[in-house]
């Protein structure tokens, strides 16, 4: 079974939470069900995105907030659940609500590359509003609340991109120079550009390592 983004009460949700609605959780819960989920041969459940009490025993949930993991404690009522985090470091924060396992994060590089163009612009930061709070980003354009679909060809026309996460990845695929901003991660290299396939091909490396297949 698939707990995914299209949940009833996790569309109820996004659907109130205006132009933080195109986060990366949102998309990347879109290219693990199309692109991860059907490449990865497990008997267990999958749960990729986090909506409070929505889950199962016996699954793999993604963990997308590495900033408050604590917003996960709520599926330490189930068993056998194994935690799939896209930075290191997060695993070991969640290691006491269940086994946690360190997957790169992905992106589809075929999907984004074909927005690669021309730059004609100099500096901007992508991501949500909130990231951009208490950094200075001089004179660089801020860009945030809007549908993948329009960021992607947008970003592309830049040469130097603040940005985290998969936004960084989207970025370096896009051909931009990647500038850190948030003291967590103060190397951008960091961000390398994994695609969900070679993704799905680690997790199932991970899996039959885990499940003793």
């Amino acid at each position: 079974m698939i707990i995914d983004h299209d949940d009833r009460d996790y569309r109820r949700r996004w659907s109130r939470s205006g132009g933080n609605r195109y986060n990366g959780a949102f998309y990347y819960s879109k290219e693990i069900v199309k692109n991860i989920i059907p490449n990865v041969d497990t008997d267990r459940n999958w749960v990729t995105v986090n909506q409070v009490g929505k889950a199962l025993d016996h699954s793999i949930v993604f963990v997308h907030n590495n900033l408050h993991p604590e917003h996960y404690e709520w599926l330490r009522r189930y068993d056998d659940v194994l935690l799939v985090c896209g930075v290191p470091s997060t695993c070991a924060k969640v290691a006491h609500i269940a086994d946690a396992v360190y997957l790169p994060l992905s992106v589809d590089v075929a999907y984004v590359s074909q927005f690669r163009c021309e730059k004609d612009r100099d500096t901007a930061f992508f991501g949500r509003k909130s990231k951009s709070h208490g950094h200075d980003f001089g004179d660089a354009d801020v860009v945030f609340g809007i549908k993948r679909q329009d960021m992607l060809p947008l970003m592309a026309r830049y040469r130097r991109v603040y940005a985290v996460g998969r936004t960084a990845i989207e970025a370096k695929v896009l051909g931009c120079e990647v500038l850190p901003y948030d003291p967590r991660f103060p190397d951008s290299s960091f961000w390398k550009v994994v695609d969900n396939l070679e993704a799905a091909a680690m997790l199932q490396k991970i899996l039959d390592t885990y499940d003793g297949k």
